[in-house]
């Protein structure tokens, strides 16, 4: 790709384009490491698109390395799910690779620095590093095994590695200096033990790197250019580069770029984990969730996900961005391509008086008028429809546009109506409206020089599919749950959810396929979900035709 012809627009971009025209390098390669701790989130998506972007519009390549350092969390489920997401997202890797390849490697390294003299093993307690730690403005204390020698630190470390200590009872640190202004440079741990189950290596291992000791040099190993992270890893850069320096191996370089949180939802894996292990929602791909696989299920798409991450961009500082964005550009995405569909929600009865019974006629309406290529889909009409209840007022005010007692409106593809008669039950409620119909003003083919202001859409009763729909909301009811007073759990919408289960749609509904998405005229924009059966169709609802949070907002 010719790098000359697209201009770089955020820092990340200038630097490589920067380290390329130097010569510097003559590809990049950059890596996207998640944990298998979870599911990922709209968060992680604008790191992959960042990653996987610059290797897209410059020369080079990059990795999926799993960082498996911690087996007490990470789980092959999450592992095949990370991987599903990176391909949905639509993009591809070059190595599948795993910070548990280099774990022989890792300890190589670690062996190495206690040979130069500068790592021990320490008996201390977790409390008792910590306390010698000091703090900001007050230098750490040296920890009293400090000056082990080496042969006593490589036998520790033999035995460590060899199963003979329990959890807890020792770990390697590497000696830097206790009195460091960065705190992390105050002889930071290296290995801890860990007697658990790894979900690669099985129990081959009882000791397991730090993230800090893992990262840097699996970049390394890697030969990594541009190692991208987050800015909470600016106090680490110091440590990895001075432990690549120390062992003397490739200079990978760290760059950090600022986090983009999205306000009414939290991203802590922590917290999300909660969430579904208490219920809260219905596991990692609820419709609610902030995860890839959430918003997939809810009916995102790959395009609009990464159109939202190239709008927000990479910055410096962390910004909390407005769910509305990422609402608008789904909106703008499924105008161009979902496939209108007529479904009543809330069905009222009307019977065309003049209209043949036992009678079913075709009519035709555009499946998507936005398309570049307009295709047509047959729709059956019959003398007994479904509109929706709002959309009929016995006593309208003025301006009301839709149907009334004397009042005409069109059938959406179909004809115009007058309503002519309304059938109440005992108690006084509307059970039933007549109506008849204009012959000559069928859609696409009208002669009746009648104009009418309003449009309302229907099914044909005979005809109709019965349908569940679930209508999605925010998960919870203020802009930053994680950081409010008290448990986040606490500021849930109790709204967030509301399930319709029976809904009446046009019977072309029932050719739908998983990934095909709809416009429920005047309703929203929805998607079959896998909850689904052959007797029972479940569609989620991405999201409304408009805004209306914003509307809400403006009114308080």
């Amino acid at each position: 790709m010719d790098t000359k012809e697209e201009k770089s627009h955020n820092f990340i971009e200038e630097i490589v384009e920067s380290d390329l025209a130097a010569g510097k390098y003559k590809e990049i390669v950059t890596r996207f490491p998640p944990e298998p701790n979870g599911y990922l989130h709209i968060g992680h998506a604008s790191s992959i698109c960042l990653n996987f972007g610059l290797t897209n519009k410059f020369p080079g390549y990059t990795n999926l390395r799993f960082d498996d350092t911690n087996p007490v969390t990470e789980d092959t489920e999450y592992v095949e799910s990370i991987k599903d997401d990176i391909r949905w997202l639509g993009f591809t890797w070059k190595n599948e690779l795993y910070a548990s390849d280099y774990f022989g490697k890792l300890y190589d390294f670690a062996v190495q620095l206690i040979k130069k003299g500068l790592a021990y093993v320490d008996d201390s307690t977790a409390d008792a590093i910590a306390a010698l730690k000091g703090t900001p403005t007050q230098p750490g204390v040296d920890s009293p095994f400090r000056n082990r020698s080496v042969e006593e630190n490589l036998d520790l470390f033999a035995r460590m590695k060899a199963g003979e200590f329990p959890d807890g009872a020792r770990t390697l640190r590497v000696k830097i200096d206790m009195a460091h202004p960065n705190m992390l440079m105050r002889d930071p741990i290296l290995y801890r033990i860990k007697h658990a189950h790894h979900h690669r290596t099985g129990n081959d291992w009882c000791i397991y790197p730090m993230y800090d000791f893992a990262h840097g040099q699996s970049d390394s190993i890697e030969h990594i250019t541009h190692s991208l992270c987050t800015l909470e890893f600016v106090p680490h850069r110091e440590l990895y580069d001075w432990l690549i320096q120390t062992l003397e191996i490739y200079p990978s370089h760290q760059y950090e770029f600022a986090r983009r949180n999205i306000n009414y939802t939290v991203t802590s894996k922590r917290k999300l984990l909660q969430l579904v292990n208490e219920k809260f929602v219905d596991g990692w791909d609820d419709p609610r969730m902030p995860t890839i696989s959430g918003l997939r299920r809810r009916g995102y798409t790959p395009e609009s996900i990464r159109d939202f991450c190239d709008r927000i961009g990479i910055a410096k500082r962390e910004n909390l961005i407005d769910v509305s964005l990422l609402e608008f550009c789904i909106r703008e995405d499924l105008n161009k391509i979902a496939l209108r569909r007529m479904v009543v929600f809330d069905p009222l009865k009307l019977v065309i008086t003049n209209y043949p019974e036992g009678k079913t006629e075709m009519l035709q309406s555009e499946e998507n008028p936005e398309a570049e290529k307009i295709e047509v889909r047959d729709i059956p009409f019959s003398r007994e429809l479904y509109i929706e209840k709002e959309d009929f007022m016995e006593n309208p005010p003025k301006k009301f546009f839709r149907l009334a007692p004397g009042q005409m409106v069109r059938l959406k593809s179909a004809y115009i109506i007058k309503c002519d008669e309304v059938i109440k039950d005992e108690n006084g409620n509307i059970i039933e409206l007549r109506c008849s119909y204009i012959p000559e003003s069928r859609s696409g083919a009208d002669t009746s020089g009648i104009n009418v202001k309003g449009t309302l859409h229907w099914v044909s009763i005979p005809h109709a599919v019965s349908a569940e729909v679930r209508l999605y909301d925010r998960l919870f009811r203020v802009e930053d749950p994680g950081n409010e007073e008290g448990d986040f759990k606490e500021y849930i919408n109790p709204d967030s959810l509301q399930v319709i289960s029976h809904v009446y749609a046009e019977p072309a509904l029932l050719k739908s396929r998983f990934g095909d998405r709809y416009q429920f005229l005047r309703k929203g924009y929805f998607t079959l979900d896998k909850d689904s059966s052959e007797e029972n169709l479940v569609f989620n609802r991405t999201v409304t035709l408009k805004d209306t949070w914003a509307k809400e907002k403006s009114k308080t």
